[in-house]
């Protein structure tokens, strides 16, 4: 039997590259790469465009309510009213800034205000309001005084437990020095030092000058405070002269050193 044939044994040294898989040069891969850059950046710019459709277009994130936290006397209808929220525009245009000016300009019983997004379609409305220490008398009605010396109200009733500020500045060095808005910052500054108790009794802080402040208390006491300077000083004595002398009339702390009661 004669053997395989020169042609079917192959030429020596050659082998048979029939099977093997085809070459990929560089540009195959490159290709590839170039074509998942497209895909993704299409993919983005869809996913951008539905974003801001969403957002501005659909009717998913438009302001439907306005919620308000925070009043004491005003009442949320008139700081909703002075808000003037937009409601059906896209909660993303609101212009939250805008708003708090508006509302810090109407209401000056506001101190402090933020207007936030509350997605998808709401804004909150997180008010602070300002706080009366001293209240002037004018014209049979009460203008609120708060811890800033701002004059920022006036009310038909005077509140409860804020007492009056007697304004009575002579003609002085000190009242063209100060001027007038500076000593009601040291009323103010009196009042806010004053023990717990003692600024649960006091009437009046009356101002004569910079450094000639007084209280006048229930039970016809008086209190001769001075200047506003020491003012934690000053509580703490006065505080101590009352536990000592209960009945007195007149406590002088003026010089929180050298303290004084009389009509014990």
């Amino acid at each position: 039997m004669a053997g395989p044939t020169t042609a079917q044994r192959g030429a020596p040294g050659r082998t048979d590259t029939s099977a093997r898989p085809p070459h990929i040069g560089p540009e195959g891969p490159r290709i590839g790469r170039r074509l998942l850059l497209v895909l993704i950046g299409v993919a983005a710019a869809l996913l951008t465009a539905f974003v801001v459709w969403a957002l501005y277009g659909s009717s998913w994130f438009r302001v439907a309510e306005v919620r308000t936290s925070g009043v004491e006397v005003l009442s949320r209808e008139e700081v909703e009213a002075a808000a003037a929220t937009p409601l059906g525009a896209p909660l993303v245009s609101v212009d939250t800034d805008a708003m708090e000016r508006r509302l810090r300009q109407k209401l000056p019983r506001i101190d402090t205000v933020d207007v936030v997004r509350s997605w998808p379609d709401g804004i909150g409305l997180e008010v602070t309001e300002r706080k009366p220490v001293l209240l002037v008398e004018k014209g049979g009605k009460f203008v609120e005084v708060d811890t800033e010396g701002v004059r920022f109200a006036t009310v038909d009733k005077a509140p409860k437990g804020v007492p009056l500020l007697e304004l009575e500045p002579e003609p002085s060095v000190s009242l063209r020095r100060f001027g007038e808005d500076r000593l009601v910052r040291e009323a103010v500054r009196v009042a806010g030092d004053l023990p717990e108790a003692v600024a649960s009794d006091a009437q009046a802080v009356r101002v004569l000058s910079y450094d000639a402040i007084s209280l006048r208390l229930t039970r016809d006491r008086v209190v001769t405070w001075g200047s506003g300077e020491d003012g934690a000083v000053k509580a703490r004595v006065l505080t101590a002269l009352m536990k000592a002398s209960p009945k007195a009339e007149h406590f002088d702390v003026s010089a929180p050193t050298a303290p004084a009661v009389s009509g014990s």
